[in-house]
């Protein structure tokens, strides 16, 4: 086998990039529960309305780190590592590492 990277992602840093972005900039902007709530409406998260009521309100509380992985959700959930290949490479982010050096 020829491995051609060897990335070691902290658990905070799991969750996807665009969406940990986004609500990051709702809160900078201060972004309000019904402003999270449309966010994640938009995101089509496989949420009902009490769980996206639930999870705004701990966004509220404790705002997401930024993730570097890219979750695509259409068909069915995958992930995508290119960004934190990239990031990891670049020495660009803690909890985000090339475990090959």
């Amino acid at each position: 086998m020829n491995f051609q990277h060897i990335i070691y992602i902290a658990r905070e840093q799991t969750a996807d990039y665009q969406t940990t972005f986004g609500l990051r900039e709702i809160l900078r902007r201060n972004g309000n529960k019904d402003d999270v709530i449309a966010f994640l409406e938009e995101r089509n998260l496989p949420l009902d309305d009490l769980g996206r009521e639930a999870l705004a309100d701990r966004i509220l509380r404790q705002p997401p780190e930024i993730g570097y992985l890219t979750v695509s959700n259409a068909l069915q959930w995958r992930l995508q590592y290119g960004r934190a290949i990239t990031v990891a490479a670049k020495r660009a982010a803690v909890g985000v590492e090339d475990i090959r050096d």
